[in-house]
């Protein structure tokens, strides 16, 4: 199993720390980066081969990537997406789909967690998908949301939905299993086939749709943060202090 961090994205709404850097590379603590973060998490729970889609501003991280390798005892893969500043991240996870077979556990580029995440999703090992899951936080409607069937496999994935109906947030950490590499790669494929502007979390309704089982595991009751905004990222400078 490999590690894997979605690290496209241009960050527009953190200007001007995004002017030249991508979001990924935001510092939240001193010179750590939210990159920073989540290599050290990889590498805490020993998934040192990982995978990095990058994008917007991709040179930053190239020019970094020998560091970060030295640094957490990584070794680090670059995909680029020279789609990334048209089109959304559906086609940045499928870019890196001929990696999905040796199944892989990925975290956003923009979410600040601790270790306790990535150490929830291998506790709670399954045959296919598992999202790692806040089902504490009280709801708002930014948040991507979730809605479990009766067995507990998520049935809906969505920022679209009454957030009184939600059975939590996903927090953009996914334990993806070998046997579900295929699968996953043909519903990101329609995906953003569909529409270039979607997520990859829609691409997991897509594989729901078509009859594939993805389960959840609560992360309890954490400090983590999207960091989408300036208010975000003094939360992200907060909870990573306490790292």
């Amino acid at each position: 199993m490999i590690g894997m961090v979605l690290a496209a994205g241009a960050g527009r709404r953190l200007r001007p720390y995004t002017d030249t850097l991508p979001k990924a590379l935001v510092p939240v603590d001193g010179e750590t980066t939210i990159l920073d973060i989540a290599l050290g998490n990889l590498a805490e729970v020993e998934l040192t081969d990982v995978v990095i889609v990058v994008g917007y501003c991709a040179g930053a991280v190239e020019e970094r990537k020998a560091d970060l390798e030295s640094r957490y005892g990584v070794d680090i893969t670059l995909v680029h997406n020279d789609k990334a500043e048209e089109w959304n991240n559906a086609y940045s996870m499928w870019l890196a789909r001929e990696y999905f077979s040796e199944g892989l556990l990925m975290v956003n580029g923009d979410t600040v967690h601790p270790v306790s995440v990535e150490r929830t999703l291998l506790g709670n090992r399954g045959p296919d998908i598992l999202l790692a899951v806040d089902d504490v936080k009280k709801l708002a409607d930014e948040e991507m949301k979730v809605i479990l069937d009766a067995d507990g496999h998520l049935e809906r994935i969505t920022k679209l939905m009454d957030p009184a109906s939600a059975n939590g947030e996903y927090i953009g950490a996914t334990l993806l299993e070998p046997a579900a590499a295929e699968p996953l790669a043909a519903a990101l494929k329609a995906t953003w086939e569909r529409d270039p502007d979607l997520y990859y979390e829609d691409g997991y309704q897509e594989l729901v749709n078509r009859g594939g089982k993805i389960s959840v595991a609560p992360i309890g009751a954490i400090d983590w943060v999207e960091v989408d905004n300036h208010d975000d990222l003094e939360k992200a400078r907060r909870i990573a202090k306490a790292y």
